[in-house]
């Protein structure tokens, strides 16, 4: 517990050096939202170049964006820590939080879905491969796991929604609900209505992630089937699954365990990869178009966040560590 405690104490400042870091990045191009308010005003206000500047300095003084970027951080973070406030988009003319409140969840949902599909039949592929190693099982997983691995996700988004379209004459593959469901409350069968628009996410998803766990899973596998307890286990002549899943799987499962730190961001970056192909209502697009129109707040907020999900990431691995290794529990 306590050393769940020092992780969880030591997130904190990371996050603000995340934070940092992403409101940096963001920052360092040229220009802001002001730069949309000029040339909004003189191509569809019909102002000249000087009223137009007044009008975009107006603007950025109002909204503070003529000040320093320093000062600009400060007064973000302080009202996300001490008012829960992350700003207010421009682009969109709503509260972050609004943002926040209907685009993450249904991306966080749709990542950990893959999550859990990817790791559960990455694992079990994985097994079953290192357990017949160099049978024509194990190569075609190898096979596929090689696909999954170097094949770029937006490509596999654009065969799968050009075959979508064309092919099964699918016309709302950007929409995460049929017509009759958007506006309708939560219900189970808006769930299964959503599943059946997100399932290219799902498939793409899950089939990468898949790969990887598959990778890890046999190559932690075949790695401790050759320890000298599995002989000694067999040597007693212990059932073939027994010595499997009671002695090799819970010693293999420690790296697994530790990727999955990672797993859950690299399901979430994904689904944004994929969404920004099908354009779909979630926070990839939404990134997208804010860096496009240059509103700061919005994308600083949203790479936070997924920053966020790679340090929570971490903590849960270490704390299923904890858990299955009587070792790191004792000391």
């Amino acid at each position: 517990m306590n050393y769940l405690l020092k992780r969880v104490a030591g997130a904190v400042p990371l996050l603000l050096l995340l934070s940092v870091i992403s409101f940096t990045l963001i920052q360092l191009p040229s220009g802001d939202f002001s730069d949309q308010i000029r040339s909004q005003a003189m191509s569809q206000g019909g102002l000249s170049a000087v009223e137009a500047d007044a009008v975009a300095q107006d603007f950025r003084v109002r909204h503070g964006l003529d000040q320093s970027g320093a000062v600009q951080y400060l007064k973000w973070i302080k009202g996300i820590l001490l008012e829960g406030d992350f700003g207010y988009s421009f682009s969109q003319n709503r509260d972050i939080a609004d943002l926040v409140g209907e685009r993450l969840p249904i991306t966080l949902l749709i990542a950990g879905i893959s999550h859990v599909l990817a790791t559960l039949i990455g694992a079990g592929l994985g097994i079953y491969s290192a357990t017949r190693q160099y049978s024509w099982a194990d190569n075609l997983a190898g096979l596929v796991s090689f696909i999954g691995m170097t094949t770029p996700r937006f490509i596999m988004a654009l065969v799968l929604m050009y075959w979508m379209v064309f092919s099964l004459g699918i016309a709302d593959v950007s929409s995460l609900y049929s017509a009759e469901f958007i506006l309708l409350p939560w219900s189970f069968a808006k769930f299964i209505d959503m599943l059946t628009h997100i399932w290219p996410i799902l498939l793409i998803a899950v089939f990468g992630g898949m790969a990887y766990n598959l990778r890890v899973m046999r190559s932690n596998m075949l790695d401790v089937l050759q320890a000298q307890y599995i002989e000694t286990a067999r040597a007693k002549g212990l059932a073939h699954h027994k010595v499997i899943l009671k002695h090799a799987l819970p010693n293999a499962m420690h790296p697994l365990i530790m990727y999955q730190g990672v797993a859950l961001p690299y399901m979430i970056a994904g689904e944004i990869e994929v969404a920004i192909v099908f354009a779909l209502p979630t926070v990839g697009p939404l990134i997208i178009s804010s860096m496009n129109n240059q509103d700061v707040f919005v994308v600083s907020t949203f790479l936070m966040l997924l920053a966020t999900t790679l340090v929570v990431g971490n903590i849960i691995a270490d704390a299923l560590l904890v858990l299955v290794d009587p070792r790191l529990r004792h000391a």
